[in-house]
């Protein structure tokens, strides 16, 4: 008996590994430089010859798959760090910071990010009869599981299609629902559920993070906001550092500045026009800030991040 249940061991893992070889392969192929595609409808892939220094971004409702290499997002004080072995889940739009930790020229990190459609998780729900009455209010929106086989084998077969543009059509709705639904039989499975109730808009503290992301530049009034929600102020502020590991006032100010951050890089505005934009009305007070977060006051970051393109583009 023992040695049956090793043999079967041993074939879990040699087809594993199978599977992870398959997903370096098809990633490395579809993505031959540095930088991100979206070549099928929902499906993101990244390849990174270095490692890179933190990037600020808002993550959307995704699963992330790494098939070489490993990163880390930071969220508040939590570290996630995911690699071949494990995946990451997010199911609320959050702002954080991202790392690429390991990649070279000859062996890239390469990785796919999966959105999630909050109709699509609803629907394989329903049709799981996956207990509704399950409430995600107080479950942490993002983290890192172990990524099984039956999940992994779903995702070298969203790959293939890669090479098979008559079939993705097709097939892809229905990998992707497969996706959902291995990840709801998983151990991340009521984390999910952030998605489902954004969908239905009974979620109080989804409903707060589409509001903030939408009017991040207007000042933000807790009472009022708790009050429309139906919420205490303390409750608020409890529900919503725990689903985003921030509290309101942190996650709009994580907004504001990425934003700032984006508008000096892309459209060229000097910080105070960026400043006033994302709803700062005092100069220095942004300044602060900024520097707080970014390490650096604006102009000097941005310097800073233009050479670093630089220099990139031309390695």
């Amino acid at each position: 008996m023992t040695v049956m249940v090793d043999q079967q061991g041993e074939r879990e893992a040699t087809l594993l590994q199978a599977y992870r070889e398959e997903l370096v392969e098809r990633i490395e192929r579809a993505i031959t430089s540095d930088g991100s595609v979206q070549p099928l409808p929902g499906l993101h892939l990244y390849r990174h010859s270095i490692p890179l220094e933190r990037v600020y971004s808002v993550v959307d409702p995704s699963l992330c798959v790494v098939a070489q290499g490993s990163k880390e997002f930071l969220l508040g004080e939590n570290r996630y760090r995911y690699d071949p072995f494990h995946y990451l889940l997010s199911t609320i739009d959050l702002p954080n910071i991202g790392q690429v930790l390991e990649a070279s020229k000859e062996r890239p990190f390469l990785s796919l990010r999966l959105s999630l459609d909050p109709g699509i998780v609803s629907s394989v729900m329903l049709e799981a009869g996956y207990a509704s009455s399950r409430k995600p209010a107080g479950v942490r929106a993002i983290d890192v599981s172990l990524l099984d086989a039956n999940l992994l084998d779903a995702t070298v077969r969203l790959t293939r299609l890669l090479d098979s543009p008559t079939e993705a059509p097709v097939l892809l709705p229905l990998i992707m629902r497969e996706m959902v639904y291995r990840l709801l039989m998983g151990e991340q499975g009521v984390r999910l559920l952030h998605l489902a109730t954004l969908g239905e808009g009974s979620s109080p503290i989804a409903r707060a993070v589409e509001r903030l992301r939408q009017n991040f530049d207007q000042p933000l009034r807790v009472e009022q906001f708790a009050r429309e929600l139906g919420m205490s102020v303390s409750g608020f502020h409890q529900h919503f550092k725990a689903v985003t590991a921030l509290s309101p006032l942190q996650f709009q100010k994580r907004l504001r500045l990425q934003e700032a951050r984006r508008l000096m890089l892309s459209e060229d505005l000097d910080a105070a026009s960026a400043a006033y934009r994302v709803g700062y009305q005092d100069a220095s007070h942004f300044n602060r800030e900024y520097k707080s977060l970014f390490g650096a006051p604006p102009i000097r970051d941005v310097q800073r991040l233009r050479e670093a393109a630089l220099s990139h583009t031309s390695q």
